[in-house]
């Protein structure tokens, strides 16, 4: 099946992300089958799907932090992808302040062996500030509550500038006003042309911010204009499609070359 594109013929013909019958998995165990796509440079995406649809395993994909078990998937240099996992692996406990880890964003311009400039420290004031956390540069992380660290968080995807931002499940847990500010940011990534992709399990959500909508279900159930892919028979068949993970489960084969349609597969799970 070609790969579905959403680009006009004004956009650049490179896609910001291009993925051909890619299949994702686990120690060699599908949980992701034979997604072909394109999205546009500028596109901001929801990706959604019921629960163990394989969502965070593409999104991990997309950052280059799971290798394809088939497939191809074409996209910027790692280092040009910003990426927020769904949980932060941050030791909250560990002494640093916060404008220290929200410099770690500037990696990609000071480099290991690079120094600290009064500018940097301004980028970092300026990024913290965009998100509401001025007079906390110096608080240590164990001090902030689940909203602070995520808009701290964000801060540092601002410092990172990359073309390409993905993040997994980011208002998980975080109070109303922060999920407002944060998809604010969002809108204004989105505005400066950069490519936002959003693993969200909230349709309302979905509906009222995102043009774009990936539904997953293991494999692509549906993908384009959201109101066009949140429909009650795409979310049934994505229902039907849904299996638990089987770690006995045989790799898959590539379908043949001239099918056109979504397949069902034996048990070979997904993880969320």
């Amino acid at each position: 099946m070609p790969p579905l594109s959403l680009a006009s013929p004004a956009e650049p013909s490179a896609p910001a992300l291009e993925l051909r019958d890619l299949t994702l998995g686990y120690d060699r165990h599908p949980a992701v089958h034979h997604v072909s796509l394109r999205i546009a440079p500028g596109s901001l995406v929801a990706l959604v799907g019921p629960n163990g649809a394989g969502k965070s395993t593409l999104i991990k994909a997309l950052a280059g932090q799971l290798k394809p078990l088939s497939g191809e998937l074409r996209g910027p240099a790692r280092q040009r992808i910003a990426w927020l996992p769904q949980h932060s692996e941050l030791d909250r406990s560990f002494p640093v302040a916060l404008r220290d880890m929200v410099a770690m964003g500037l990696w990609h311009r000071v480099g290991a062996l690079g120094r600290f400039t009064a500018e940097h420290r301004r980028l970092c004031d300026a990024a913290l500030a965009s998100v509401g956390l001025t007079g906390f540069e110096q608080r240590g992380l164990d001090t902030l509550s689940g909203g602070q660290l995520q808009r701290a968080l964000f801060a540092r995807l601002i410092l990172q500038d990359a073309p390409v931002v993905l993040l997994d499940e980011p208002f998980a847990a975080v109070d109303n006003r922060t999920t407002d500010d944060l998809l604010a940011l969002l809108h204004q990534w989105h505005r400066q042309g950069k490519t936002v992709v959003v693993v969200l399990h909230d349709l309302a959500q979905v509906r009222a911010h995102f043009p774009l909508t990936l539904l997953l279900a293991r494999e692509l159930v549906a993908w384009g204009p959201t109101a066009q892919v949140l429909t009650e028979p795409h979310w049934a068949r994505a229902q039907r499609m849904q299996e638990p993970f089987d770690d006995d489960a045989p790799l898959c084969e590539a379908p043949p070359a001239e099918a056109a349609r979504p397949h069902a597969h034996p048990a070979q799970g997904a993880r969320a």
